[in-house]
């Protein structure tokens, strides 16, 4: 699929194509021919019940397990005319999620009955002849509850599947205010995985890398937005805290995130950061966002650095610096605090580069 988009990419770039300039129509379509896209975040794992079943349902004819049995319904949300059944693990996250959404699209649902709905969910053809929902998850969801899963609905139908469809959904899921923060988050990696793609295929034609500033525009966001999704997505651990219930603002848990970072490169005197820092400056950010103490780490770094001479290397490597008339008081270090043999470390190279130049 990645190498499939990245030749459309490729094509369209060499084209002078606009990406957000795709052909479509309005459309009245039988909700029963509409899927969602388990790929979205805002997908909630659901099964369609037959209007029948759901009037059943709704009258107590037919029980939650038995239509559980009928639709094979573990692990999912049952969704049709009035009624909307998690079957979700009891407790888990997911669970709890899954409520948390089923409220709001009762909420919707209700509001679609008695008025009609202000903005028609896109979708687009696939090769069965259905059609795969691209925006308007909760509002589908809302228009089965409603109406049942025979009804018929408008849709804004794509004429093809849009290029950047990661892009669409986190334009829409980035401007509603109502979106669980976790799907923002995954919204923006799916979408920023479509961005790279395109900077890829414009550097194969000699085009210029996409600046921030175009990355932002084409995902509909400011800048400022722009640094809050990208320094929050570094750390999965800052996502992982999102889909367990962090309610925390974006911004406040950027200011976390910085701080750790600025404080862990400060103390271990460094400017770019590797695998292992990233971890470990993770775990921090884990501890912290859970509201626990983080523990001390066990390993210390020690640092040579500004030789500019061969002869200080050899020094150092050859002889004992302890026996050399330096000036320097080894017995007093505390060498159970890294910051002063960091400190003496300096102190050292830059008595015996004073020693040179004077020999010279």
């Amino acid at each position: 699929m990645v190498e499939k988009l990245d030749q459309l990419l490729l094509a369209s770039v060499n084209n002078k194509e606009l990406f957000h300039i795709e052909s479509f129509e309005y459309k009245s379509l039988f909700l029963s021919s509409v899927q969602p896209d388990d790929s979205n975040a805002r997908f909630m794992p659901c099964i369609f019940i037959e209007d029948e079943h759901a009037k059943q349902f709704i009258t107590r004819n037919i029980t939650k397990r038995q239509l559980s049995e009928i639709y094979q319904a573990e692990n999912h949300v049952m969704i049709g005319k009035s009624c909307i059944i998690n079957c979700l693990k009891y407790g888990s996250n997911e669970w709890k999620k899954a409520n948390t959404t089923i409220e709001s699209i009762v909420e919707l649902g209700e509001n679609i009955s008695v008025s009609e709905m202000i903005q028609a969910p896109t979708v687009f053809p696939t090769d069965d002849g259905h059609y795969q929902i691209l925006t308007g998850h909760r509002r589908f969801f809302a228009l089965v509850f409603a109406y049942g899963f025979s009804h018929v609905a408008q849709f804004k139908v794509y004429e093809n599947k849009p290029l950047l469809s990661k892009v669409k959904q986190f334009q829409e899921n980035a401007s509603r205010e109502d979106l669980p923060q976790y799907g923002k988050l995954q919204a923006f990696l799916s979408a920023m995985r479509e961005i790279d793609s395109l900077d890829q295929a414009r550097l194969k034609l000699g085009d210029k890398k996409l600046t921030v500033k175009d990355k932002a525009k084409n995902l509909g966001i400011s800048m400022g937005a722009f640094d809050n999704y990208n320094v929050l997505t570094r750390y999965p651990e800052v996502i992982e805290a999102y889909e367990k219930g962090l309610t925390n603002s974006f911004v406040g848990t950027k200011k976390i995130v910085l701080k750790i970072e600025n404080d862990y490169k400060v103390e271990h005197d460094k400017k770019l950061l590797n695998l292992s820092d990233r971890k470990y400056i993770g775990d921090l950010i884990e501890q912290q966002l859970a509201g626990k103490k983080a523990a001390k780490k066990v390993t210390t770094t020690y640092n040579l650095k500004n030789i500019h001479s061969v002869d200080i290397l050899k020094t150092l490597l050859f002889s004992n610096v302890a026996d050399l008339n330096l000036e320097l008081d080894w017995d007093n270090l505390d060498w159970n605090n890294a910051q002063s043999v960091n400190n003496a470390l300096s102190e050292l190279i830059a008595t015996l580069s004073n020693q040179k130049d004077s020999d010279l």
